[in-house]
C-alpha cells in the first residue's frame, strides 16, 4: 500500500498522480505492493530529520529511510521518503521547470534509494531510465 502525506500547506501537491508513479515504479521494479510512505514536509521538518538521522543541521530536499523487509503480517515494508516541498521549490526555480516536476524527480530518486540504490553506485543511469519513461 501506498500512503501520501502532505504536511506542509504553502504548495498544492497533486497526491494522486504521485501515488500512481510510486505504484507504477513498484511494477517495474516487480514489487508486489510494497509499504511505501511519502510524506511531503516544510523545511524545518526535513532540516530535523536531516540533523537526526543523517548529522546535518541543514535542510535537504529528500530524505529516504529504507526498510526492505517482509513483516510477521505477510507484507513487505519498503520504506519512507521524506521530500521538502520548499526546497524543491527552490530547486525548480534554479532548474527552470516546475514545482511538480522537481517533486517527481525527487519522489523517483528517494523510491531508488529504497530499492538500494546509491550516488556514485548506480542512481544515476537508474534515475535517466525511470525520467525516460516517467518523466516524458
Amino acid at each position: 500500500m501506498i500512503t501520501i502525506i502532505n504536511r506542509q500547506k504553502k504548495s498544492p501537491v497533486r497526491i494522486r498522480a504521485f501515488d500512481r508513479l510510486l505504484a507504477d515504479l513498484a511494477k517495474r521494479y516487480r514489487l508486489d505492493d510494497p509499504e511505501v510512505t511519502l510524506a511531503f514536509v516544510g523545511e524545518r521538518a526535513i532540516r530535523t530529520l536531516n540533523r537526526k538521522f543523517m548529522k546535518k543541521d541543514r535542510p535537504t530536499d529528500v530524505l529516504s529511510f529504507p526498510l526492505g523487509e517482509k513483516a510477521p503480517d505477510g507484507k513487505f515494508y519498503l520504506g519512507d521518503i521524506v521530500i521538502s516541498v520548499p526546497v524543491a521549490a527552490r530547486q525548480a526555480r534554479e532548474k527552470g521547470h516546475g514545482l511538480d516536476r522537481e517533486l517527481r524527480l525527487l519522489a523517483i530518486h528517494g523510491f531508488l534509494h529504497l530499492l538500494g540504490y546509491d550516488h556514485f553506485a548506480g542512481i544515476e543511469e537508474e534515475e535517466r531510465k525511470a525520467h525516460r519513461l516517467y518523466l516524458a
